[in-house]
């Protein structure tokens, strides 16, 4: 029996992996080790929760609740998704990331609880609906936002001019921050922007090289 629970934490730890090697592809927070122990733990506790007390049923005044442990494995769970959530110059980061470790503890759990069918079944379902959430369809795409710092040659016009040049492309600027450096000559420019919808990042850098004011540009 035992050897059929190890098997049921492998298959849970393999689904996890699928979904945590999607999110690596993208670079987010957590990968595939990351989703392959959160699933393979969640199906452990299951197991446990169902099974790892069988000796002590009809003992006497010992009243056991196979959904305890399990329990405590969405809260917890909780705890360490919100661990990747943070925050970046007014922007949030990592949400999805840490849903998708909430979710692959689901699976985790559904596998060890012997329900194959839901927890395959919903792994492909995320992997798909990533896919497809993540392709180039027009009625999908929404728009972004995007964190640039930019150093600027210490000119009178120079920052309204960049603020300008953004706004004529259709970028919103969501917040931005200056300061100049040591030596004065230049000033640094930590700017939040939201592109439109379909916009491409890589586009920034040749507009920003169009601007005589730019020393530096990094796209974080």
């Amino acid at each position: 029996m035992e050897y059929g629970f190890l098997l049921r934490i492998v298959l849970a730890g393999a689904c996890g992996a699928l979904i945590g090697y999607e999110r690596k592809s993208r670079m987010k927070e957590a990968g595939i080790r990351t989703h392959f122990v959160v699933a393979a733990g969640a199906a452990l506790m299951m197991l446990i929760s169902k099974y790892g007390f069988q000796d002590m049923i009809g003992k006497g005044d010992i009243a056991l609740d196979p959904s305890r442990i399990a329990a405590q494995v969405v809260s917890g769970v909780g705890f360490l998704g919100a661990g990747m959530i943070f925050m970046q110059r007014q922007t949030i980061k990592g949400l999805t990331t840490a849903a998708g470790i909430w979710l692959t503890a689901g699976i985790g759990m559904a596998i060890g609880a012997n329900l194959y069918i839901v927890g395959i079944g919903t792994t492909l379902l995320i992997l798909a609906a990533q896919k497809l959430l993540h392709s180039k369809i027009n009625w999908l795409a929404a728009p972004r936002t995007e964190q640039l710092s930019l150093r600027l040659r210490n000119e009178p016009d120079a920052l309204n001019y960049i603020l300008e040049f953004l706004k004529e492309r259709n970028i919103s600027i969501l917040h931005y921050h200056t300061e100049k450096l040591e030596d004065s000559s230049e000033l640094a420019l930590d700017i939040t922007v939201k592109l439109p919808t379909n916009f491409e990042i890589e586009k920034m850098l040749p507009l920003i090289q169009e601007v005589s004011y730019v020393t530096v540009v990094e796209i974080q």
